[in-house]
């Protein structure tokens, strides 16, 4: 399994476009044949700061998730949005497997 978490800090003002945009993303996400988990965190401390949990069997499989029309869609509208570049960190998920 090849995960990848990504830490999101998005402009206060634009909190809740944010997650609209993101539920959209996520919707399409778990749709896609090779994902297994694509979760979507807020967090409480900092309403601002945001993880995204996105697993797929493959890298290949992670990677064709940055060609679809959604994915697409959402880094472009969210991009202005966030307090500065989001990161992502690759994982290989060992358990469930």
């Amino acid at each position: 399994m090849y995960v990848t978490i990504v830490n999101v800090w998005v402009k206060e003002n634009h909190i809740d476009d944010f997650i609209q945009a993101t539920e959209l993303n996520h919707r399409a996400s778990i749709e896609e044949s090779g994902n297994r988990r694509f979760d979507v965190l807020q967090s409480d401390e900092n309403p601002h700061q945001f993880v995204l949990y996105e697993a797929y069997n493959s890298e290949d499989d992670a990677r064709e998730h940055k060609k679809t029309s959604h994915y697409l869609n959402w880094r472009e509208t969210v991009t202005d949005w966030m307090e500065q570049p989001r990161t992502g960190i690759s994982y290989t998920g060992l358990f469930p497997a």
